[in-house]
């Protein structure tokens, strides 16, 4: 088996096929496993720039399951906040959406008492749904189970059917616009850092619900970390990773996949090809658009360019700091007025998420000093043509050169970076004092540098957006035939884009693709936890305004509440 692409989908996918008795080879265009999964260094600073709440970090639920099997958590310490997000308005008024629903409840009503319904009516549901995350399927895809194991599912989500069906039709903006304090009507809406417009009120439940559980902490390691353990399972496995190894074309013979070409030439065949890499780079520069019905060709060449189909990407500043900053949160959303908004090129939301990333992450930076990570979402098209100038842009419209990988940088371009950066550290040196001339080093990204490092389509992270056309056409395309393309045999799609976004989607879609792969093949689907390290320890950090004095906390997890080996 040959699977292109070696990030957390990709090895998933190897890890699964290795447990399963397939011999496999993972390719890999870095130098590094992880993908979008990722970090780098920067003198003695890691910039790492994924993990800000890993859904499945904690036992209880199908997801750690999937993690525990993927060699990605054992030996490491599970960081878990209180609060899952701060949002400060323009005016200093501050938001903390604390994890535990009483204490959300008391905190929203301190300030907002003429709020009491709807911020009652909103921690209800966040309570009901902390009990009924445990039944969330991830271990097995619903178009395999058993009529026995859908109706056994089904069933535990009965008692919960009114709170999934009122999460699910009422959009966030919808639900938000209840309040009558200004703030909070606003403050919702960046529960997950960013505004997401077509999101219901279901996934702020799910992340919260997950965090409450203490499943949704931060790995000791980081993302570059969980990549590592993951490509050292794999390969402790038996499978192999080629690293800096570029595929541009898929072999197909007789309407069979039958391997890959790289950049450099080389060739390489398989039984199975699975694509783990971005997905219209693989129908359409991979396969030359060939294999695509009317419904996938409606998805890759029109529903994907409407806007919000996909998950934007994203504008990143990272700054390594001299001295700590104590006063610094772990995680807030500014937001902005619509000065600065101006100023930070390609920015969807007037609203800037900053991390203290060395609250998650102290093992990443030197002792005594401080990491911050700033972003936003973006998007790609200023950037596209400050990078390539208007002939170059001009012709990208037209769809002349659709995956074109910009590798020009113009004066523009950089520029424009350079306002960034310079406006988001005029902002921070205003709320921490000092913070300017403690700057050690720096580095700032855009979509471009994530199409640069990836390939991902228009810069995105998660690939297609849930609850809107694309992500739910792909979701019924799946559950319809399963992960592969109409007339193209040995062929499977893995990772983001055979889902909906998420670290865990990826990880779960590795699975589920060879349980796929198994059936086709006649095989009975087999996985199993490593145990070669111990199980992960947990630890609760506490965040802001706290009701008693506390320190930091170990969290013994409960035998009855780890899944079983």
């Amino acid at each position: 088996m040959i699977i292109i692409g070696g990030g957390l989908g990709g090895l998933s996918t190897g890890s699964y096929a290795q447990m399963n008795g397939y011999r496999s080879q993972v390719f890999e265009m870095h130098d590094i496993p992880g993908g979008c999964c990722t970090g780098w260094g920067r003198g003695d600073f890691t910039f790492d720039c994924c993990i800000s709440w890993l859904l499945g970090n904690g036992p209880g639920n199908e997801m750690h399951q999937i993690w525990l099997e993927l060699g990605a958590l054992q030996g490491k310490e599970m960081r878990h906040f209180d609060v899952f997000n701060i949002v400060r308005g323009q005016d200093g008024r501050t938001v903390y959406f604390y994890c535990d629903p009483d204490r959300l409840e008391a905190h929203l009503l301190s300030l907002s008492p003429a709020d009491a319904r709807p911020i009652r009516a909103f921690c209800s549901g966040l309570r009901k749904f902390r009990a009924c995350l445990p039944a969330y399927p991830f271990l097995k895809p619903v178009p395999l189970m058993s009529r026995r194991e859908r109706w056994r599912m089904l069933a535990g989500f009965v008692p919960y059917f009114n709170l999934f069906r009122t999460s699910m039709s009422t959009l966030m903006t919808e639900y938000s616009a209840r309040f009558k304090d200004p703030l909070l009507v606003e403050a919702f809406n960046y529960i997950l850092y960013e505004k997401h417009p077509a999101f219901p009120v279901l996934p702020f439940y799910f992340q919260m619900a997950a965090q409450a559980n203490l499943s949704a902490g931060v790995p000791e390691g980081g993302s570059l970390g969980l990549a590592r353990s993951i490509a050292d399972r794999y390969e402790r496995l038996g499978g192999e990773i080629t690293y800096n190894a570029k595929v541009e074309k898929i072999l197909v013979e007789n309407d069979r996949a039958v391997g890959v070409r790289l950049t450099d030439g080389r060739e390489y065949h398989a039984d199975i090809i699975v694509s783990a890499c971005d997905g219209p780079t693989t129908l359409m520069k991979f396969l030359d658009g060939r294999y695509m019905d009317d419904d996938w060709r409606q998805l890759f060449e029109e529903t994907i360019k409407e806007p919000g189909m996909v998950f934007p990407g994203y504008v990143s500043l990272f700054l390594g700091l001299r001295r700590p900053f104590p006063e610094g949160e772990p995680t807030t959303t500014h937001l902005l007025d619509e000065a600065t908004a101006s100023r930070l090129t390609g920015m969807r939301h007037p609203s800037l998420n900053v991390q203290f990333r060395s609250r998650y992450y102290p093992e990443l930076s030197p002792d005594d000093t401080t990491v911050i990570y700033a972003t936003y979402f973006s998007d790609t098209e200023p950037w596209r043509e400050l990078s390539e100038g208007p002939e170059q842009f001009s012709r990208f419209r037209r769809g002349e050169e659709l995956h074109t990988l910009p590798v020009r940088r113009g004066r523009a371009y950089s520029m424009a970076k350079r306002r960034v950066r310079d406006t988001i550290v005029a902002f921070l040196d205003e709320r921490y004092p000092g913070l300017k001339d403690s700057i050690a080093v720096r580095d700032t990204c855009t979509p471009l540098t994530q199409i640069r490092y990836t390939g991902n389509y228009e810069g995105t992270f998660l690939g297609w957006q849930p609850f809107v056309e694309s992500g739910e056409t792909m979701e019924e395309l799946v559950k319809k035939n399963g992960p592969v393309l109409p007339g193209l045999s040995n062929f499977y799609l893995s990772g983001v884009w055979a889902t909906t976004g998420g670290l865990i989607r990826a990880a779960g879609a590795g699975r589920q693709v060879m349980q796929f792969i198994c059936r086709d093949d006649g095989r009975d689907f087999t996985a199993s936890v490593d145990d070669t390290a111990p199980p992960p320890t947990h630890v609760l950090v506490p965040v802001g305004p706290q009701p008693v004095p506390r320190g930091r906390e170990e969290l013994h997890v409960p035998e009855h509440a780890r899944l079983p080996r």
